[in-house]
């Protein structure tokens, strides 16, 4: 971007980070932009008196609808589709990676691909900041952005193959890295939807924004991961889609890259050429994109975690889930590693998403009041129980495997599990966003409530690849038919099946891990949870912000 064209302004302004909050919560009289010269009072009272005229001929106009926009709604949940699509994507590559036999060490090397989403608070002021305002704030990274992915789906449509069939095992570096830049081009993506959806859409639709996000995201994710290992499986796909049976699945990860490489690449030629971003409909009342500074945000950011009561609630959430980890991110590729489809776990999903959409609107009650991490702390015991109910889960597997697979009762009995731990995780999820937008001071109120949801997701991330990465090491192996072998590497377990010997493991490093994760989880309740149940308790003026006082 050259600077003559680049829109810096002169504080580099910016609009508020909102994260699902409407750009008026963050106050504009802060910075002092109210206050007119004496000589420009009568012009501005002129100036007044006709707006109040024009907003009084509104209110007597009947609301346009969303049909009206009918168009543009449909733009922004396609949009958000394209988004889930890439994550689909890098979701699937775990479960596609332990059928291959790779370590839980590149395991746990691959999942930094889900850093950036937990991340882009960080990038997030220099997208809406720097932009050709000829162009459009908003397409001014949306295009390039998604151009990008489509260039990295299509190289990948080429290479994906040799990365995960070389001699030497799947290239895991190489693999992350190109799924690593996805995932940052999506969440750089989805910084310029979202505040593009703000203004693409009047005050009156602009509630629709929201529903784009979680229904484009969530049918994205879908055909990206569900749909894919599905059709990429030859089992599922001669057992309910063939008549003939085949060696693979009607699709191949190739097939799927460069299909959507060339979506991306055609759509987004498309809204770079026929979509006008600062073109505005008649009587169509636009929600005015609030701006502030790059420097300020990120001081404003600072000044926030600083304070003693935000800090410590930051410290509790960076911790919280590590009596998860070995649960949430260990054990499905265990199932897999013990032999269930992985296309069937994936399936799995499609009849929790009812339970998904339910499960706030009921727990949304309970955490309506004063309390709500209240319920945080009563479902935290019962998610740790199901952690120690899925290393269960792993060890009863291999006792039920038939030679057709699995019996139906025992996908019942996964399904039901992962529902009960459904509830326990929306349980504890609703209640700290509850608790968020309790305490998120009103005036910095979207930089407020993107911290503490970037902080929770973080708390989440470093303990999955913790988890992920400690499985090797703490797994015990023995050479079992090769006398004075060992199998305490790679080296060593190749050299003890050359000798005619092979590796079996006598510590599954998963069952110590669950173990140890319940003991730490059970700890931080019993301490640091009453910590957090008491900051329930701090006044109002312990969560504000200093500048704002």
């Amino acid at each position: 971007m050259e600077s003559s064209d680049l829109n810096r302004r002169k504080n580099g302004r910016q609009r508020k980070l909102a994260d699902g909050h409407s750009p008026q919560e963050n106050m504009t009289d802060m910075r002092g932009e109210m206050s007119t010269s004496e000589p420009e009072v009568e012009e501005e009272a002129e100036g007044l008196i006709r707006v109040a005229d024009s907003e009084d001929r509104r209110r007597h106009r009947p609301p346009t609808g969303i049909r009206g926009e009918l168009g543009n709604v449909l733009l922004l949940l396609f949009l958000y589709v394209l988004q889930g699509i890439p994550l689909g994507l890098a979701g699937s590559i775990p479960l596609i990676l332990q059928s291959k036999n790779v370590s839980y060490k590149d395991q746990a090397f691959f999942s930094f691909v889900f850093w950036p989403f937990s991340l882009k608070l960080f990038w997030a002021p220099l997208v809406d900041a720097l932009y050709f305002s000829r162009f459009g704030r908003r397409k001014s990274w949306l295009v390039p952005t998604q151009y990008l992915l489509g260039f990295f789906m299509l190289y990948l449509s080429f290479t994906v193959n040799s990365l995960l069939q070389s001699e030497k095992g799947p290239n895991v570096v190489a693999l992350t890295a190109v799924f690593f830049m996805l995932a940052f081009l999506a969440a750089t993506q989805d910084i310029a939807v979202d505040g593009w959806a703000l203004t693409m859409l009047s005050r009156e639709n602009v509630g629709y924004a929201s529903t784009c996000n979680s229904v484009g995201q969530t049918a994205g994710y879908f055909l990206g991961n569900v749909l894919f290992l599905a059709l990429e499986s030859a089992d599922f796909c001669n057992k309910y889609l063939r008549i003939e049976p085949k060696e693979t699945g009607i699709v191949t990860l190739s097939d799927f890259l460069f299909f959507w490489g060339v979506v991306f690449m055609v759509s987004t030629t498309l809204v770079a050429i026929f979509k006008r971003e600062n073109g505005h409909g008649k009587g169509k009342r636009r929600v005015p994109e609030e701006t502030q500074g790059v420097m300020e945000t990120y001081k404003l950011l600072f000044t926030i975690v600083k304070m003693p009561t935000v800090f410590t609630f930051c410290m509790l959430l960076l911790t919280a889930k590590m009596g998860f980890s070995a649960a949430d991110a260990v054990t499905g590729l265990k199932l897999v590693e013990e032999g269930v489809p992985k296309e069937q776990l994936a399936l799995l999903a499609v009849p929790m998403v009812p339970l998904q959409i339910l499960l706030p609107l009921v727990i949304s009650k309970y955490t309506a009041g004063p309390r709500p991490l209240d319920i945080f702390y009563k479902a935290y015991p019962f998610r740790l129980l199901i952690g120690l109910e899925y290393a269960l889960l792993v060890w009863w597997t291999p006792s039920v495997k038939q030679d057709g697979g699995f019996p139906v009762y025992y996908y019942a009995v996964v399904l039901l599990s992962y529902a009960v731990h459904q509830v326990a995780l929306y349980s504890m999820y609703v209640a700290c966003m509850a608790f968020h937008a309790k305490v998120s001071d009103p005036l910095i109120g979207g930089t407020y409530m993107t911290l503490l949801n970037t902080v929770t997701n973080l708390g989440g991330n470093w303990p999955s690849t913790l988890a992920l990465w400690l499985v090797d090491p703490l797994t015990s192996k023995e050479c079992r038919g090769a006398a004075a072998q060992s199998c305490g590497s790679a080296a060593e377990a190749e050299l003890c099946v050359k000798e005619g010997g092979a590796c079996v493991t006598t510590l599954d490093g998963y069952y110590v891990e669950s173990l140890v994760c319940v003991v730490i989880g059970l700890a931080w309740w019993l301490w640091l949870g009453k910590k957090m149940k008491q900051l329930q308790e701090r006044s109002p003026a312990a969560w504000r912000c200093r500048v704002n006082q």
